[in-house]
């Protein structure tokens, strides 16, 4: 592999069965992904509602609820401060991965996860309890600092538990689970937004325990990868583990590599360092834009703040979150489309059509509003017809997202990278991802209110820019054993002149091959 193993053919494959053990320990991990979905789906319905305004945002709501109809609608959320309110979890996420990396090393993939599950338990009692917006800032923290944990450690576990040629759709487990939290939160938010005592946003907000909960406890459970035991000198449990995922009795050619693999990650004393090599530069060109690409396509506007766009558009408070609940059921519903044939037609066909759809249903959605609510975005009565027609656009753009940068921006990067900087190198991929979110987070109010119905060609721009991307650098990568992955850069047009070619020599104990990368 790049910076690894040698490894005989490209084709080669290791012995292995898709056990049932190895599917349950992967649903349990992926449901890490459950309170990053919860964040982002609770957090713009929560905003959306009039009580929760009042209490914390009292200013926002006066807008609101006085703006006039000559007014510029756009601009009717604009609030820093309550922007705040989301991205500021996403900054705490950015810190929690880096240090995880460390974590996650030296005490494995399982225990970060715990730490992930207990930060976000008490993140969401500061949240549903708060009674000062500090509060809240500080539950929000704490929330980041799990997820950081949580996104750090799932993809990791996933790609190393899964057999090569399912590990495409068992990785789809956590951007489902992803999914399905944004679809809960979604429909506890319409839930509770009826509450007549309007403290619906409070079991918003506190429910988040629910998932974290689930997390703890099922982390608990769950066994650790071979891969982080030989990393930490388990080798006979390691051997153990591997045979009883696997389900055949022979796995001698996955564990050496395996060993050998962990053998040359030892030599590396500065992961961080040894990352910025020449060797190691594809991974880690993909490690940046991947995640880079994945928010600017703008999918987390419509997580974050569908309520807020819908109702800035003309629907009103119970339609916006309805409309929110009908995006989240489809990106629920469309994730499935990916786990059944990501391993079948691979990465990059699905990274491409769902870039092209995405940019189809953008363009779409910009004709739309740019003709129904023009520059002040005062729609006057907005038809049922009319209404209907946008959110099936914007569903179309969700579904696009759901089956390709949605899932495979967190399966690609977790897949590529060689043992030696995996940790770093997620690190990296989650900081990238937090980063972005927190920007976008932070400025979306701004944008609208500038940008307009405008603000859907910037992001359909950068799709496209993304999908060149995927076009011209991203090798198909499914099937590919996770610790072999060197020769798919090898034989790639561009990427061959940064990995060199593997030589033979003499490999650690344990091994067969070690490249000269």
């Amino acid at each position: 592999m790049a910076g690894g193993f040698a490894i005989d053919s490209k084709d080669k494959e290791y012995p292995a069965k898709l056990t049932l053990r190895v599917v349950v320990c992967c649903l349990t991990a992926a449901m890490g992904g459950l309170i990053f979905g919860y964040d982002l789906g609770i957090s713009g319905g929560v905003t959306s509602m009039d009580p929760f305004l009042m209490k914390f945002f009292h200013n926002v709501y006066e807008k609101e609820a006085h703006i006039k109809s000559s007014d510029n609608q756009y601009c009717k959320f604009d609030s820093q401060i309550l922007t705040l309110f989301t991205s500021s979890l996403y900054i705490a996420a950015l810190i929690s991965s880096i240090f995880g990396a460390s974590i996650t090393r030296a005490f494995g993939r399982r225990l970060t996860l715990i730490t992930g599950g207990i930060l976000f338990l008490i993140g969401a009692a500061f949240n549903g309890f708060a009674q000062k917006v500090w509060m809240l800032i500080v539950g929000r923290l704490l929330l980041g600092f799990g997820i950081g944990c949580a996104n750090q450690s799932v993809p990791i576990y996933l790609s190393e538990l899964a057999p090569p040629k399912n590990r495409g759709s068992l990785n789809m487990f956590f951007q489902l689970s992803i999914t399905f939290g944004i679809l809960v939160a979604n429909l506890l938010n319409y839930v509770f937004s009826n509450l007549k005592h309007g403290q619906g946003w409070r079991l918003s907000l506190g429910l988040a325990a629910v998932p974290a909960v689930i997390i703890i406890i099922g982390a608990m459970l769950l066994p650790e990868t071979p891969n982080s035991l030989v990393e930490r000198g388990k080798l006979e449990e390691a051997k153990d583990q591997l045979i009883r995922i696997r389900g055949v009795p022979n796995v001698d050619e996955e564990f050496n590599d395996i060993v050998a693999a962990s053998e040359a990650s030892r030599l590396i004393q500065h992961p961080w360092s040894t990352l910025l090599k020449r060797q190691y530069r594809p991974q880690l060109a993909f490690a940046i834009l991947i995640p880079a690409f994945q928010q600017l396509t703008g999918m987390n506007v419509i997580t974050f703040y569908a309520p807020v766009l819908f109702k800035t558009i003309g629907f009103g408070s119970t339609a916006s979150l309805m409309s929110a609940l009908i995006t989240g059921i489809c990106n629920f519903c469309a994730t499935f489309i990916s786990i059944i044939l990501v391993d079948k037609i691979g990465r990059r066909t699905l990274f491409l059509e769902g870039g092209a759809q995405m940019i189809l249903a953008q363009v779409v959605i910009t004709i739309a509003v740019g003709l129904k609510f023009g520059v002040t975005g005062n729609p006057g009565e907005l038809s049922k017809s009319y209404a209907g027609f946008v959110v099936a656009f914007i569903c179309i753009f969700v579904a696009g997202f759901a089956w390709s940068w949605g899932p495979l921006g967190w399966l690609v990067p977790s897949e590529i990278f060689s043992l030696e900087v995996r940790s770093a190198a997620q690190s990296v991929n989650v900081s990238v991802n937090m980063i972005f979110t927190f920007a976008i987070a932070q400025i979306f109010t701004s944008m609208l209110c500038h940008m307009k119905f405008g603000l859907f060609i910037f992001f359909a721009f950068f799709t496209v820019l993304a999908s060149i991307f995927i076009y011209k650098f991203l090798p198909e990568t499914k099937g590919v054993p996770i610790e072999e992955m060197g020769a798919v850069w090898q034989s790639h047009p561009y990427w061959r002149k940064y990995v060199k070619p593997q030589e033979d020599r003499k490999a650690p104990k344990g091994s067969e091959f070690i490249s000269t990368c």
